[in-house]
């Protein structure tokens, strides 16, 4: 039950509605008695200031940070963990005795539901992302660190596309962060480029994944899809963040020309379990996790 002594925890972005990680998270604080409790916050984005000052004036434990406010925090944050220093978005804030502690989750969280649910290892492997916001940032740099051969990137806009593969191969070989396998980072070089978002089905059949970071299919817009599928080849890994609807639009389409799929729930769970161990201290029932999300998708 929710005392006094409860630690309140959130999520920020706008719109919050869809999201299920209220239910996912007030089930592992459940699971493992912890006196916590999550709550879904809708923040205008001309609101992110005040909404993430009111972490320390509310004394709010942490919050998670999703669409469209991962890069907006930034200027509010008093301090980055490395790899939101690399990847240049947030998507979980922690505070600490009243200092605002800025991390991200998102690629680790990823990659380790990628090779769990499919095997697939991104090490000397060509990835196409689409998008280039807080998410794909996060995901994008975790690639590179792993060992892909070639990340490209295309956005609407080719300016943010070719800032971040820039920034990715200006900075990842540098950064001291652990990969997915838990070895030590890339030394060489990364290969990180960028293409128009109208060149995606011109050239997409040349790479081993494919990955959609922007929130096109998500509910309730469920039978949009990114880009024309007819361009995919069979045998080609679909990858997908969304995880509400748990089988995209795009997903679909993918699996009937013949490429294997990967929807956005494990990376969900992984992200949120990674979240859950900063603001607690505690490993977080990921079954517990999985179960209550499913359940309500």
């Amino acid at each position: 039950m929710v005392t006094s002594a409860t630690q309140v925890t959130g999520l920020f972005g706008h719109p919050v509605a869809h999201s299920r990680s209220p239910q996912m998270h007030n089930a592992a604080f459940a699971a493992l008695g912890l006196p916590y409790v999550y709550v879904a916050f809708d923040v205008a984005p001309e609101q992110v200031g005040a909404a993430v000052q009111s972490i320390r004036a509310l004394g709010l434990r942490g919050v998670n940070v999703t669409i469209p406010h991962k890069v907006a925090v930034l200027p509010f944050l008093d301090e980055l963990s490395p790899e939101a220093e690399l990847i240049g978005a947030v998507n979980t804030i922690v505070n600490e005795g009243g200092r605002l502690i800025g991390y991200n989750t998102d690629g680790i969280g990823y990659l380790t539901a990628l090779r769990e649910e499919t095997g697939f290892d991104v090490r000397g492997r060509r990835v196409l992302l689409i998008g280039a916001g807080g998410a794909a940032r996060a995901v994008a740099a975790q690639i590179v660190l792993d060992g892909a051969s070639q990340l490209t990137v295309a956005a609407r806009s080719i300016e943010k596309a070719q800032e971040l593969a820039q920034h990715l191969e200006q900075k990842a070989p540098r950064a001291a962060l652990p990969t997915e396998h838990g070895s030590q980072p890339r030394s060489e070089q990364p290969r990180a480029d960028a293409v128009d978002f109208s060149d995606v089905e011109r050239v997409a059949a040349e790479y081993d994944l494919i990955i959609n970071t922007t929130p096109i299919g998500m509910h309730p817009n469920v039978e949009a899809v990114p880009f024309a599928t007819s361009c995919l080849r069979a045998g080609q890994l679909v990858s997908d963040l969304i995880y509400n609807p748990r089988e995209t639009q795009l997903l679909r389409e993918a699996e009937a020309r013949g490429c294997q799929t990967s929807g956005g729930l494990g990376m969900f769970i992984h992200q949120g379990a990674h979240a859950f161990r900063l603001w607690t201290g505690h490993d977080a029932p990921t079954d517990v996790m999985r179960e209550t999300v499913e359940s309500c998708l």
